[in-house]
Formats: C-alpha cells, structure tokens, sequence
C-alpha cells in the first residue's frame, strides 16, 4: 500500500460524527447572549468540508436523528459539498451532538451535549454497505471508537479499507466525556493508532495513551515503527513530524486567537489536501498548520475552513512560521 497514493487520489472516506453548532457574537458568553448562529460541527464533518473547500471530495459515513436537528445536519453537508449517501437517519431516542461555544479565549467555555449520540449508531452493517475501491484513502476521528457499535463497526472499515487497498488515517481526538473510563479509551485509541498509517494527535493525546504526559513523544515515536506519518503536535510550539525515516520539526503561523475551537479538523484538512497535492511533508505539515490558524482567528468552525484563496492571501499577509522548538 502505497500512503501518498491513496491520499493523492483526492477522494476521501470519512467514518465519524456530524453535529449542530450553536455560538453567539465574539465576544460573548453563552450565559447572557440572545442569539446564536447555528451551523455544522463534529470532527469528522469538520475534516470533510475542509478537505472539500480546499477541492478534494470526501463522503461522511455516520448515522443521524430521525428528526429536525438531524435532517439540518444532512442539509449543512450538502452545503459544504459533503458526499450523505452513507450518512442513515435511526429513530428512537437518538440524537446528534450539541456543541455550544464561544467566540473568545479568555474564560472561552465550551458545552457537549452528547447523551445517546445517533453516530454511535452506527453498524457493521453500514460500514460493510460501503465500495471501499471508489476511494482513496480513509479518515477517521477516536471518538467514533468511543462507544459501542459505533467502535465494532468503526474497526470493521478499518479491516475493510485496509482489504481494499486503502491507507487509514487517523485524527486521535480524544474526548474523556464520551468514553466509559479512561483505561477503555487508551486501550481502545492505541490499538487503532497500530492499524493506522497516518496518525495525528497532540502532546496529551500520546501522552494519554502512553500513560503521561512526559511518555507521549515516545509514544509518536513508537507509532512511527509502523505507519507512514505520525504528527506529534505541541501548540504554540509547532509540532514534530516522523516520516521517511526522519524527524520533521516545524513552528506555527501565529495569529489573534478568536477561539480555540477548530484547529485540528482544519490542520488535518489541511495536511491531507497537500499530501494529495504533491507537497512534501514539511510544506503539508505547514499547511495545516497555516488551515489551523486561518480557522482559529474566526467564529465557527466549518464555516471558517479557508478555500484556496484564503490560503494564498493568507500566505501572502502573514511574515511565516515561528522556528520550531
């Protein structure tokens, strides 16, 4: 299997969850605003309007409340261009996810609503419904791995995409509320960072999964042995990246903070859009990084996803990285 390949084809499946935004104005606190804008959110939505406003095509794989929240999700994916054909409505009590946050970094507050998620609904029967042969590559966020039979069927696509050729990439995205404890989570989240080609995480997510903080950049290093790419992100002080038998060190594009919601959904986008567009992998890396903080200086987090000329006036304005540490 080829990495670079399958990326370079574009055309992206992507296993995960869709959800509703709520924020209000900058500035403002959730408490006392009266008004709020309400767009898509979840991760992997999130990656795939990126990964589709900077050209490539992505299909969602997930399932949705059988209701108004759930069919306004569905809307806001073909607003950005999002393949539904594998995104299924399932009834009962299930719901998609709230996230209501604001468009500030002092005292910013973020509140998930994920009680009886619909996306971790989904089945092995929705994974096995899929032409794995029509993509390039697979994309996927931990927290599809949170809950149960979203994970069987989350490690089935694994088996599958694997099967048909396809490199599997994947985001770490760890969120303590959704999982049961946090042993499941680490176990759980290490074993598909073993079936990965591509892994992208922070400095507490590797650190989580190693069992501290200070373990973490072993961890990347470890992971390395056995995929492609691993990105080890550190913040402000850019991030280290193992690939083609080397350590790739890179800064960040600072910016005024608007929130610090967004980032890695977009630094994935964007990694993923210059991996497939013949970057090497420092200028990807870079790329994404420059995705993140387009996405952080603006409210939302879909809607702030740049398009290519964000990107060049982005470029363009902005004096260039910090040096990495």
């Amino acid at each position: 299997m080829d990495v670079r390949q399958g990326i370079a084809k574009n055309r992206f499946i992507i296993v995960g969850r869709v959800g509703m935004d709520l924020f209000p104005a900058p500035g403002e606190a959730v408490e006392t605003a009266d008004q709020f804008t309400a767009d898509m959110g979840g991760s992997s939505a999130n990656i795939a309007a990126g990964i589709v406003k900077l050209g490539g095509q992505a299909a969602l794989v997930t399932r949705v409340s059988d209701d108004a929240v759930g069919r306004f999700c569905v809307n806001k994916l073909h607003h950005y261009g999002v393949d539904t054909t594998h995104v299924k409505p399932i009834g009962g009590e299930a719901r998609n996810s709230l996230a209501l946050y604001e468009s500030r970094v002092q005292g910013h507050q973020s509140v998930i609503y994920r009680n009886g998620a619909a996306d971790f609904q989904m089945t092995i029967e929705d994974v096995e419904a899929i032409d794995y042969t029509a993509y390039g590559a697979l994309v996927t966020a931990g927290t599809v791995f949170a809950a149960e039979p979203s994970r069987t069927a989350a490690f089935r696509a694994f088996e599958l995409a694997r099967a048909a050729g396809l490199p599997i990439i994947f985001d770490v995205d760890y969120r303590p509320y959704s999982w049961p404890s946090p042993q499941v989570a680490a176990d759980v989240l290490s074993r598909a960072g073993a079936m990965s080609d591509v892994i992208v995480g922070n400095d507490d997510e590797f650190g989580f999964m190693a069992g501290g903080k200070d373990r973490g950049l072993a961890k990347a290093r470890d992971l390395a042995k056995t995929a492609a790419i691993v990105v080890y992100k550190m913040g402000e002080f850019g991030a280290i990246t193992f690939a083609e038998n080397a350590e790739i060190k890179t800064g960040i594009y600072p910016v005024s903070a608007l929130k610090p919601t967004g980032a890695g959904d977009s630094f994935m986008a964007g990694l993923l859009s210059g991996i497939a567009a013949g970057q090497d992998i420092h200028t990807a890396v870079l790329r994404g990084s420059a995705c993140a903080a387009i996405v952080v200086a603006k409210p939302g987090c879909a809607p702030a996803m740049p398009y290519p000329a964000d990107l060049t006036k982005f470029f363009a304005a902005h004096p260039g990285p910090t040096q990495p540490k």
